[in-house]
C-alpha cells in the first residue's frame, strides 16, 4: 500500500509540474501571435482527402516534410527507450484533369542524423523479416497516387494512401510515432463521408515478395468509422468509433523457406467520446473518451497470447494552442499491432518477458502553432505511469516491479507549401 501511496504522490507531482511548464511555455509563446490554432495530430498527421473541383486543370508543386527530434526514456521493461532525430521529405507533383480526378507522383526520403543506411524494406516492423540489402544515405521510396471521387462523399484511392494519423485510430492501436518513422502506407483506400457517418477502409501492402525471398509476404487491413450523434461544431457533439486493423503474413511462393508459418492478428476498438465545444476566450473545448479493445491472434503461434482485451478511458481540455490530457489504461494480455508497446502485454526489449494486466496511467501537454502558407509547429510532453508490473520472464520464473515512470519529450516542424505551376484554359 505504501508502494501505491508513493507512485501516485510520484505521478500527480510530475503532472503537476508538467502543467506549470505547459502554461510558463504559453505564456512565452502568445508574446508572438498566430494566425491560427488547432491540435497537434490534425495540424501535424492528418492530410486533407477532398478534391476541389475548382481546381480542375492545374499543375502544382507540393513540397510536404517534417523535421523532428523525440526523445522516449522509457524506464518500463515493455519498451527500450531511444531517439528519433531527423527529417522526412516528399516533394510531388499534382495534376487533376477532371473535375473528380487527381494524379500525384513523386517520392519520400527518410533520414537520421547520424545514420549511413537503411533498410531496402518496409522500415517500421520486425527486423527479423527485412532484407538483407540496404540503401545508403537516406530510405528512397517512390511516390504515385491516383484518386477519384464518385461524389463529394465517396472516393477511392490507389497508390499511396491517405494513411498513418489521417486514419485517425485511438492510441491504443496505433502510435503517433509512425507518421515520424513509417513508411507511406500503399495499396487500396476507399473513403466515405456523411453528414453523420465517416468510413475509411483500406489495404497497406507492406511486405511484397519475389521467388526465394525469404521474408513473407505481409499486409494490414483497416477499417475506421465513426457514428455522430450530432454536428462537430455543436456544443455538446457526441461520437461512437468503430475500428478494426488486421495483419497477415504468408505467401505462396517459395512456401518451404524458413519460417513460413501463416500468421494473422486482429485488433478492434469501439467506444464513445464526448466534445463540448465552449469556445470561451482561450478556453476552446473539453472531450471525454472510453473505448475498448479487442486483441486476437487469428493464425500462427508467435504470439504468446491469443486473445486479449484493454480499456481506455481519457479526458482532455484544449487552452488555446494548448491540450491537456490525463488517461487510464487496463489491459489483459493485450498486444497492439501498430500501437505503443507500453500499452501492451508482450515486452519488446526483454526476450519472453509477459506481462498478465497492464495498468497504465498517462499524461499528456501538447503545444500546436499554425504559422501559415503550409508550416506548423508543434511541441509534446508525455508521461506514462505503469502501476505495479507483474508475468513471467523467458524461463518461466515470476517477474514483478513496484512501478515504472517513463516520459517522451518531442518538437515537430510540419512544412507542405504548394505552387501552381501550370493552369489549363477552361
Amino acid at each position: 500500500m505504501r508502494k501505491i501511496v508513493y507512485l501516485c504522490i510520484r505521478y500527480m507531482s510530475f503532472a503537476k509540474n508538467l502543467l506549470a511548464a505547459s502554461w510558463l511555455l504559453a505564456m512565452l509563446l502568445t508574446l508572438t501571435p498566430a494566425r491560427a490554432t488547432g491540435r497537434m495530430d490534425s495540424l501535424l498527421f492528418v492530410e486533407d482527402h477532398s478534391i476541389d473541383p475548382a481546381t480542375k486543370g492545374e499543375l502544382r508543386l507540393d513540397i510536404d516534410g517534417m523535421s523532428f527530434f523525440r526523445n522516449n526514456e522509457y524506464e518500463s521493461p515493455l519498451a527500450k527507450g531511444y531517439t528519433l532525430p531527423g527529417f522526412w521529405l516528399r516533394p510531388t507533383v499534382a495534376y487533376q484533369p477532371l473535375d473528380g480526378l487527381k494524379l500525384e507522383g513523386g517520392a519520400y526520403m527518410l533520414h537520421y542524423w547520424g545514420a549511413t543506411k537503411y533498410p531496402n524494406l518496409n522500415y517500421s516492423d520486425l527486423p527479423n523479416w527485412k532484407g538483407s540489402q540496404a540503401q545508403k544515405g537516406f530510405h528512397l521510396l517512390p511516390i504515385l497516387r491516383v484518386q477519384y471521387a464518385f461524389s463529394p462523399r465517396l472516393s477511392i484511392v490507389v497508390g499511396s494512401l491517405y494513411g498513418h494519423g489521417s486514419h485517425g485510430l485511438v492510441e491504443p492501436l496505433y502510435t503517433e510515432e509512425l507518421d515520424l518513422q513509417g513508411d507511406p502506407e500503399a495499396g487500396v483506400q476507399v473513403l466515405w463521408d456523411a453528414k453523420r457517418f465517416s468510413l475509411d477502409v483500406w489495404v497497406d501492402w507492406e511486405s511484397f515478395i519475389f521467388d526465394n525471398d525469404n521474408h513473407q509476404e505481409s499486409f494490414t487491413f483497416g477499417l475506421a468509422s465513426r457514428f455522430l450523434a450530432n454536428g462537430p461544431s455543436e456544443w455538446a457533439h457526441v461520437y461512437f468509433p468503430l475500428q478494426l486493423l488486421a495483419q497477415h503474413r504468408g505467401g505462396e511462393i517459395n512456401s518451404e523457406a524458413k519460417d513460413r508459418e501463416v500468421r494473422t492478428w486482429v485488433n478492434a476498438a469501439t467506444g464513445a467520446g464526448l466534445r463540448l465545444n465552449l469556445n470561451r476566450g482561450c478556453l476552446r473545448d473539453i472531450n471525454l473518451e472510453v473505448v475498448g479493445t479487442y486483441y486476437g491472434q487469428q493464425s500462427g503461434s508467435l504470439l504468446p497470447f491469443n486473445n486479449g482485451w484493454g480499456l481506455y478511458s481519457k479526458a482532455g481540455i484544449t487552452l488555446g494552442r494548448f491540450s491537456l490530457g490525463a488517461g487510464y489504461w487496463h489491459g489483459h494480455h493485450f498486444v497492439s499491432i501498430h500501437g505503443n508497446p507500453l500499452f501492451g502485454c508482450v515486452s519488446t526489449s526483454e526476450e519472453g518477458l509477459t506481462i498478465e494486466e497492464s495498468r497504465l496511467v498517462r499524461f499528456h501537454a501538447d503545444y500546436a502553432h499554425a504559422m501559415g502558407h503550409g508550416f506548423s509547429l508543434a511541441i509534446h510532453a508525455d508521461a506514462w505511469g505503469h502501476l505495479g508490473i507483474e508475468g513471467t520472464d523467458a524461463l518461466g520464473a515470476p517477474f514483478s516491479k513496484a512501478g515504472a515512470l517513463s516520459l517522451s519529450f518531442g518538437v515537430c516542424l510540419r512544412f507542405n507549401p504548394s505552387f501552381l505551376l501550370w493552369k489549363t484554359a477552361q
